[in-house]
């Protein structure tokens, strides 16, 4: 997919062919894994990547603000992996006050190197929504419009929104008609509505009927996909069936961190811990001692399976409180096993 490089051109508009897509995740989708998955994608399979998302109250709070900001890092590496690939990156946002939002998107307009700008009215967790932010919009139209305008004023950027199909019921149609007179560039779709949170099954057929609506309304805005998407093919032929512009692969990722590398099928084991050990170092490198050891545990899953003494060395790095102790369980694992670690021989002299 060729997509222009140019600062500031509209990546959402120039897209000729489905977009795939890494949703954005709490405490999953930072620099350090980013990278990753870019690394161990296939060229061409994964277009556009998102932060985590990120308080617009922080960012406009003169003492919260260093620490909100580590969720908008991107490393240095990282940028060359995106020019490289020709991977987008958006930051994604949050809040309920247009005035913090259009003081948050000048802020990071003008001081990052972003592709676009996201707002979130989709996050389903309750304490959001009970701030009246995320998901909570999709019932206050007159407030959520007036966070669009905020943002759109603030930035040359494209501008895109995630959201769902509704708080306590499906409202496709409603809400969607009013979306698709924002000027908005895209609109993310999750298939389920807040209450359900990550339960059930998406509904796919509610996200048709919100592409068949932009086919009336509003031609220019992408319409993208996103829920249950547990492979780049199923993504690809969800786009094709319900008429999306592209798809959002969110949860997938944590059965498959090479989801976008579709000629992977099976994953030698010592390439999954060389996989494990490239991250623990990319987040060490990133993070050092600033964020809590502890978060990488919920990766360890997805790396560490299928294989004979998984279940025993995962037991034993979810006692672990550090590089250097997870480098020396993951390496005496591999010894004993007689495992090829070029990649651990690396870490230790790097």
């Amino acid at each position: 997919m060729k997509m222009q490089n140019n600062k500031y051109g509209n990546f959402w508009a120039d897209a000729n062919e489905p977009l795939m897509i890494l949703a954005p995740m709490e405490d999953v989708t930072d620099t350090a894994f980013r990278e990753l998955v870019m690394r161990i994608s296939q060229p061409g399979k994964l277009h556009v990547v998102f932060t985590e998302f990120t308080s617009t109250d922080g960012l406009c709070h003169p003492v919260g603000r260093p620490k909100v900001e580590q969720r908008l890092k991107v490393s240095e590496s990282e940028r060359e992996l995106l020019r490289s690939l020709d991977i987008k990156i958006v930051a994604q946002i949050w809040g309920n006050n247009p005035e913090k939002y259009h003081q948050a998107v000048k802020y990071i307009t003008e001081e990052y190197q972003f592709d676009g700008i996201d707002i979130n009215m989709g996050c389903p967790v309750r304490n959001v929504v009970a701030q009246g932010s995320c998901s909570a919009l999709i019932d206050n139209e007159s407030l959520a419009d007036e966070i669009i305008a905020a943002t759109r004023k603030a930035t040359h950027l494209p501008v895109s929104l995630k959201t769902r199909l509704g708080v306590k019921k499906i409202d496709t149609e409603r809400w969607m008609e009013f979306l698709l007179r924002q000027p908005l560039d895209a609109i993310t779709l999750h298939g389920r509505i807040q209450k359900q949170m990550s339960e059930g099954q998406a509904n796919w057929d509610e996200i048709t009927k919100a592409a068949h609506m932009r086919n009336q309304m509003a031609n220019h805005i992408k319409i993208i996909g996103n829920g249950d998407v547990m492979s780049h093919h199923e993504g690809i032929e969800k786009c094709k069936h319900f008429n999306t512009d592209g798809a959002m692969l969110g949860r997938g990722i944590f059965s498959n961190p090479w989801l976008f590398n579709p000629t992977r099928s099976e994953v030698p084991v010592q390439e999954k811990l060389n996989t494990l050990l490239l991250h623990l170092k990319l987040f060490e490198e990133n993070w050092g001692t600033t964020k809590h050891f502890a978060i990488l545990r919920r990766f360890f899953k997805i790396y560490i399976s299928g294989f004979r003494g998984a279940a025993e060395l995962r037991a034993e790095m979810m006692q672990v409180n550090s590089f250097d102790d997870a480098l020396k369980t993951v390496n005496n694992f591999m010894a004993t096993n007689d495992l090829h670690h070029a990649l651990l021989d690396e870490l230790k002299t790097a």
